[in-house]
């Protein structure tokens, strides 16, 4: 099977981002959970991609992406974060607005346009959230980092990614002027010290949505 379909690429997209930023495997459980589609679906397809040599899987297993897979999917969010920054930089959208503006145009657009708009942007290595834009080959550097929810009080650390998956977490960190790159201080579990020196409380959503450098 190629997974040139929307609907195969969304899959291999899904399961890298899952450990992109912490080790756990997915399940297919939670990967039906993250598509929001029923869990028979999600069966079918793990069978069809696993018979293509695209993921990796036992019954009732974790999935994991074969070299293959992985190079596929870093291919679909290269497009996919490459899209998000130019709607950002050139086309005056807010952080909170591209996700889903991406997850179509990420299926449509050629390889000749995708790689102008690398090039216009100077290359960039990541995305308006933080998340890496994978090279062609499929490689990040990947620095490391901890989850806010994590950060012990008076750990200090700058802003690598925000989750996208809340559009109202990203618009409250913008409105707290938060973004990757900001440098916070940890002040206890629940307040951070702003970069103007002010504390700022976050909300249990926000802890679980913001990685640090560690």
């Amino acid at each position: 099977m190629k997974p040139t379909t929307p609907a195969a690429e969304d899959y291999l997209k899904t399961i890298y981002a899952h450990t992109e930023w912490q080790s756990e495997p997915i399940t297919p459980k939670a990967l039906a959970t993250r598509l929001g589609i029923a869990p028979s679906s999600v069966t079918e397809m793990v069978k069809k991609l696993a018979a293509g040599g695209f993921i990796a899987h036992v019954p009732y297993g974790p999935l994991t992406l074969t070299p293959a897979g992985r190079l596929r999917a870093t291919a679909v969010v290269r497009r996919h974060r490459l899209i998000e920054t130019w709607l950002v930089r050139e086309l005056g959208y807010a952080w909170d607005e591209v996700h889903d503006e991406a997850e179509v145009l990420e299926h449509s657009i050629s390889d000749r346009l995708l790689e102008a708009i690398d090039t216009h942007l100077g290359h960039p290595k990541a995305d308006p959230h933080g998340d890496l834009i994978p090279a062609a080959d499929g490689s990040t550097d990947q620095v490391p980092s901890i989850l806010l929810a994590d950060a012990p009080p008076g750990h200090a650390g700058t802003v690598l990614r925000v989750s996208d998956r809340d559009p109202a977490v990203l618009r409250s960190l913008a409105d707290a002027g938060i973004g990757p790159g900001s440098h916070l201080t940890v002040l206890d579990a629940a307040t951070v010290l702003l970069p103007a020196g002010a504390p700022h409380p976050f909300s249990p959503d926000v802890a679980v949505a913001v990685w640090l450098t560690s």
